[in-house]
């Protein structure tokens, strides 16, 4: 992921930081330290890790990815070139304030549904560029990153079965010659019984109201079919009305708030020169 580090890092010098240079003499040597503003999960280290070694900076954590941190807690120490300290300020907190954010919001989730035995999964809806590092921070936050692109398995959404039919878009998928996971978006009670029949290995109930997914489930314990095949919930599932849909007890449930609801956790660097 160092090249994409350093992309990040060129978007945002330019040409170069033409205020560090006017200001700061270019042999200074400096030490920094990055401050947590506000309670939460720490993640993204790695990869600022690997960015400060790239730059020639010294660095030493008193966190790991995955631990907590309170508010004033110092993260990390970093040291060396003055400039090159400022000039990766912006993005070395722009990557661990967005993933702690994740991770902070994440933690407690999969803590609620681990006594129902359901794992909690994040979606495609990511920043794009930034995808890798948002899906790691669900993670470390103890959540399922589910798919990270289109060819990691077969979903099947509304508008393919507007184009070809459910029925059709299945056995499409099953003659493609890719041996891959089948799954299948319904909204309806009936849809989610007709894609079993067809052998899909998921069913994910979209947007469907606690009650018809309860009826849904029901009606394919009935015939039989909830043992051979996965049921994933996801739509309109928030941190707020999660338990509502944990009681119904599906396997997975995939909730785009992970990364679409996360604020970014306050942190800050601190420059210090001579023990100023």
């Amino acid at each position: 992921m160092l090249q994409e580090l350093l992309e990040f890092l060129k978007e945002d010098i330019g040409d170069r930081d033409i205020t560090t240079d006017a200001i700061v003499p270019e042999d200074l040597e400096a030490a920094a330290e990055v401050v947590a503003g506000e309670d939460g999960v720490l993640a993204g280290l790695e990869e600022v890790v690997q960015l400060l070694d790239h730059e020639g900076l010294g660095h030493e954590a008193r966190f790991k990815d995955g631990d907590g941190i309170e508010k004033g807690s110092v993260i990390m120490e970093v040291s060396g070139n003055a400039r090159k300290i400022l000039g990766t300020e912006r993005l070395v907190l722009n990557i661990l304030t967005r993933m702690s954010g994740i991770a902070t919001l994440t933690r407690t989730l999969p803590r609620q549904a681990k006594p129902y035995g359901i794992k909690i999964a994040g979606t495609r809806k990511t920043t794009p560029g930034f995808r890798y590092f948002e899906k790691k921070a669900i993670k470390i936050g103890g959540g399922h990153p589910h798919r990270l692109g289109l060819d990691d398995a077969f979903l099947i959404k509304d508008n393919h079965i507007q184009v070809a039919g459910l029925e059709e878009a299945i056995n499409r998928v099953k003659k493609s010659g890719i041996s891959k996971e089948v799954e299948v978006e319904v909204s309806t009670p009936e849809d989610a019984l007709k894609a079993c029949r067809l052998g899909v290995d998921i069913i994910m109930l979209d947007n469907m109201e606690p009650e018809a997914i309860e009826r849904t489930i029901g009606e394919m314990e009935k015939e039989g079919l909830r043992n051979g095949t996965k049921i994933e919930l996801s739509g309109g599932i928030t941190p707020e009305n999660l338990e509502s849909f944990l009681r119904l007890r599906p396997d997975v449930i995939s909730m785009g708030a992970l990364t679409t609801n996360a604020k970014w956790l306050d942190m800050s660097m601190r420059i210090k020169i001579d023990d100023r």
